[in-house]
């Protein structure tokens, strides 16, 4: 069974190592959804949304929302944002039932990004 849960947040940044209008500072409103991969527990639930929400608010929200990213990755792609939430939220969200499976980010309402186990090194 798969849990999701999406979020939003507006970052700044630009890409220092690319050549066209990107290379320039400018902002986006991203959309982030997380999904887990488990079974339900004892109370029926694979993971708590208010749990879920919480951590992700704690470690990735509360850095990127209102940021320059370029201060937490020097080629702030998004392919390269999603695999650093993906690293902050892992452990957070392994547990007995379930563990973190994907997480999808929207650059903008019609291009994103997957980054799944496999896509981390």
């Amino acid at each position: 069974m798969f849990l999701c849960r999406d979020f939003k947040f507006d970052a700044a940044h630009n890409l220092v190592n690319y050549h066209g209008k990107c290379e320039k500072l400018h902002g986006h409103t991203y959309r982030l959804s997380v999904i887990l991969e488990g079974s339900p527990d004892g109370e029926g639930m694979v993971y708590d949304f208010a749990d879920l929400k919480t951590i992700v608010n704690e470690r990735v929200l509360s850095k990127l929302d209102h940021s320059y990213i370029n201060d937490l990755l020097p080629q702030p792609t998004a392919e390269y944002i999603s695999v650093w939430i993906f690293r902050e939220l892992d452990a957070a969200l392994t547990c007995e039932n379930c563990r973190l499976y994907e997480v999808k980010l929207w650059e903008t309402e019609g291009s994103s990004v997957i980054c799944r186990r496999e896509d981390v090194q």
